[in-house]
């Protein structure tokens, strides 16, 4: 652990349910928000002056995301962990920024969130092997800085889904989906991103074992489907479409721009070959219930975000965090780096009501409308 988490004292639970209950109100509202370009939030007076700060003096919480091409993060990550830290701590502020893919922009919003008196960073990094400058700036100023969904190996604590099940998950989805023959594109995420890496690596684990083979593979440097619909585009110039057989991709917004390549290409969207994807996208969902996308690994996201806001809460005030989380993850070890890891979820058709409807995380009526309401009704979605 880090000098500046060994430098917090520890408290017992009981010392921590007692703060909690007296410097932090339940159901409070959400703090302003901050722009996507990485503007300070609403101006308090004295944000974040003291790490750990008592009662009635406004403590800053850094949230820094690294891109919006994929939707979860400002869907999903950003209001989930807000919401979490506005429930735990009233005299809390989140100070926001996205980094839009910009390492170098990152790196100057993790410096601002320094100035503005942030005690605590929680930093999803555009590339995480090359952050470790930002953390140190972050600890120098004795900020702990928790790695948020991307490792960070100079970071005080991290969290993040178990990213090489996942692409075990989408590689044996498709080999199981083509019946272990033919022929794929292969789309990876940025080579930036650890996660992407991790991802790769699980699913060539699989492909690489089965009877797969990989017509063409490419590292798409910005996740977009722009990318991803491109390069599929390019495949089908240089490959008939009938020798295409399947196609992983990384994520669901990669998945999205290889059904706009095929179909564009002149395939039938009744005739889609399987394809993966990741993050549990509305589209994507639909694209399942339809058929025309044969899987996405859905990583609970709200486990995630809470589970950082709780952690970021209890290092702001100075204490150190318990064993468990209050959502049930346990603290462990990853590549020696404090951690909580998250278990991802195969989606299927045969499962989309069991998982992603059930945990609330999208309702039959945002999933099942006009085209879609027939498929989800053969589904028992409804």
């Amino acid at each position: 652990m880090t000098t500046s988490v060994r430098r917090r004292s520890a408290v017992g639970i009981t010392a921590l349910l007692a703060l909690t209950l007296t410097a932090c109100g339940a159901n409070d509202p959400a703090p302003e928000d901050t722009n996507d370009t990485g503007a300070e939030a609403e101006d308090t007076g004295e944000a974040g002056t003291e790490t750990g700060a008592a009662g009635g003096e406004s403590i800053s919480i850094a949230l820094l995301l690294p891109e919006s091409q994929t939707t979860r993060y400002e869907a999903f990550d950003k209001p989930l962990f807000e919401a979490k830290v506005a429930e735990l701590c009233e005299e809390c502020e989140v100070l926001y920024y996205n980094a839009d893919q910009d390492e170098t922009a990152q790196a100057q919003q993790v410096d601002t969130a320094i100035s503005e008196g942030a005690s605590v960073i929680v930093l999803d990094p555009v590339n995480g092997a090359g952050a470790g400058g930002m953390v140190t700036a972050a600890q120098a100023e004795d900020i702990p800085v928790i790695a948020y969904d991307r490792f960070i190996a100079e970071a005080d604590y991290y969290m993040s889904f178990d990213n090489e099940t996942v692409g075990k998950m989408q590689g044996e989805a498709l080999v199981e989906a083509m019946g272990d023959t033919g022929n794929i594109l292969m789309l990876n995420g940025a080579p930036s991103d650890p996660n992407a890496a991790q991802f790769k690596a699980g699913a060539h684990s699989v492909i690489d074992a089965s009877g797969l083979t990989i017509l063409e593979e490419y590292d798409n440097p910005d996740w977009s489907p722009e990318n991803a619909q491109q390069f599929v585009t390019d495949q089908l110039s240089a490959y008939d479409p009938e020798e295409i057989d399947g196609v992983y991709a990384a994520n669901d917004g990669q998945a999205g721009g290889a059904v706009a390549a095929l179909t564009g290409g002149g395939i039938a969207v009744d005739d889609l070959p399987p394809i993966t994807g990741q993050d549990a996208e509305l589209a994507a969902v639909q694209r399942i219930v339809a058929g025309q996308q044969s899987v996405t690994v859905y990583k609970p996201i709200p486990i995630e975000a809470e589970t950082a806001a709780e952690l970021a809460v209890t290092l702001a005030r100075g204490e150190e965090p318990a064993g468990t989380s209050d959502t049930g993850v346990e603290l462990t070890d990853f590549e020696g780096v404090p951690s909580y890891i998250f278990d991802p979820i195969a989606v299927t058709q045969d499962n989309v009501a069991d998982t992603i409807v059930a945990d609330g995380f999208y309702s039959a009526d945002e999933i099942c409308t006009g085209d879609y309401a027939e498929a989800c009704e053969a589904l028992g979605i409804g």
